[in-house]
């Protein structure tokens, strides 16, 4: 459903696996659990390509740790990245992470740049809607929703993101549950270069309604 973050190679690993620990709610067998809301310093960005999200994540993730730090914030958490609707050829969302107090005003992290595409109408170049534009990065107080939530692990690669959302919301469903906005991923494994993905840990996270 999503394309993970940052640019760690994905690599392919079971969609409905959690270490083997069985304590772990996977896919399949998601748990349901009453959570507190949390104070979260995010960046919003609506319309940004799907098919580009490793450039977000990379843009935001990098400049925004430094930045808190500088504005006397603390991360208290992973990362992570809350949709607000179903992600389609674009999506809307917040990128961020929890923190210890709430943002006081906004932190302005530059922008970043989708790679440019263009299509050839009457022998003339049109750019895409979305491909080569810029899109700001302001770090606003956000939070991630309490209440009732529906919540599993992912090891895997963030090319298996797909698959696990889809057994995660179908479980929801054949349980009975109606799921509601919005849902999030928390990147609970830093990735890296060199990491084999099949040990990435993604938490999938879905507000149900009731």
């Amino acid at each position: 459903m999503t394309g993970g973050a940052g640019s760690a190679d994905r690599g392919s690993a079971g969609g409905d696996s959690a270490g083997g620990d069985s304590a772990v709610p996977v896919p399949s067998r998601p748990d349901v659990t009453e959570a507190a809301e949390q104070v979260t310093a995010t960046v919003r960005v609506e319309g940004f390509p799907a098919a580009h999200l490793p450039v977000l994540f990379d843009g935001v993730f990098s400049r925004l740790f430094p930045a808190l730090g500088q504005a006397g914030v603390q991360p208290v958490g992973a990362a992570f990245a809350l949709y607000s609707r179903v992600p389609g050829e674009t999506v809307d969302l917040e990128v961020g992470i929890p923190v210890d107090r709430v943002l006081d005003g906004e932190l302005d992290l530059g922008e970043v740049e989708v790679p440019g595409s263009a299509e050839v109408l009457d022998g003339a170049e049109v750019p895409g809607s979305a491909e080569g534009a810029s899109f700001a990065l302001v770090a606003r107080a956000s939070a991630l929703p309490g209440g009732r939530i529906a919540t599993a692990a992912h090891l895997g690669g963030y090319d298996r993101l797909g698959e696990a959302w889809q057994t995660f919301m179908g479980a929801l469903e054949s349980q009975g549950h109606r799921v509601a906005m919005p849902f999030w991923e928390v990147y609970t494994t830093e990735p890296t270069p060199d990491m084999d993905p099949a040990t990435l840990r993604t938490d999938l996270f879905t507000a149900l309604e009731g």
